[in-house]
């Protein structure tokens, strides 16, 4: 797992792309390696903010175009689809991380890349990073979910100019239609950063556990629907330990410190 690195501090789940020569393009087993990697932040007990960067100048550029190029020449479909699998696979472990998933965006973020950190739950970028939906400029559809995900970020007219066109878009543009929660100078990006994963691993995990979980359900249910969820989730969080503390914290004018019990 040389290309994917980890590492845990003050209850974050550090995950880095690390093959900042090809602006850590996926290759070999990294896909597999970085679903690993999710997979170890959640069996981790003291993670409560997962946060997804990538080394050197670039997020991450999408897949390794020669690989892609010889993978056609052999007319490997079959290879195509395992790609394609690795890569559903990993946006689904995202989506279902009981933990906030940060993409902290520090430079390019192309093709597959930027659908990665589309399908974070925050993202904060550099004013050095650029977005690209670069599918098209190679003669390829977009994957790993962008077609779901771009529309509901940005809307389905933009969205549809954006995967049609697969320009750059620089930070600040990202920024201003969606694509972006926060914008910071490259300088501040690993602080702030933390700054933002702190803050929330701070908060009551079991609600903010479900905060997420509703939020992503929200956009499939009916008001109905939704009104249950937050109730049930309500419920959850009202039992937990967590509220307790929360409430008394408050009355006592202190900071609370919640153990996500």
């Amino acid at each position: 797992m040389h290309f994917i690195r980890t590492d845990i501090r003050d209850s974050v789940f550090m995950i880095t792309l690390n093959r900042p020569e090809k602006l850590n393009a996926f290759t070999g087993t990294m896909r597999e390696d970085l679903l690993a990697a999710l997979e170890a932040s959640e069996s981790e007990p003291a993670t409560r903010v997962v946060v997804l960067t990538g080394s050197g100048r670039a997020f991450c550029a999408g897949g390794d175009i020669d690989f892609m190029k010889r993978l056609r020449e052999n007319d490997d479909r079959e290879g195509l689809q395992g790609l394609l699998a690795a890569g559903g696979r990993i946006v689904t472990a995202i989506r279902e991380l009981p933990h906030p998933v940060i993409a902290s965006v520090n430079g390019v973020a192309a093709g597959a890349g930027c659908n990665l950190a589309l399908a974070c739950d925050i993202r904060i970028a550099s004013d050095r990073a650029q977005f690209s939906e670069s599918f098209v400029r190679i003669g390829l559809h977009p994957d790993w979910g962008g077609t779901w995900m771009l529309p509901r970020l940005v809307g389905p007219s933009r969205a549809m100019e954006l995967l049609m066109t697969g320009r750059m878009v620089d930070a600040e543009e990202a920024l201003r239609v969606g694509l972006i929660d926060r914008l910071v100078p490259a300088g501040e990006l690993e602080v702030q950063t933390m700054e933002l994963a702190r803050s929330i691993a701070a908060g009551p995990p079991v609600a903010i556990r479900g905060i997420k979980r509703a939020v992503h359900q929200s956009a499939a249910n009916t008001l109905e629907r939704q009104l249950a969820l937050e109730a049930a989730n309500q419920g959850e969080a009202f039992a937990s330990e967590d509220a307790v503390e929360g409430m008394t914290a408050f009355l006592d004018k202190r900071s609370p410190e919640f153990r996500g019990r």
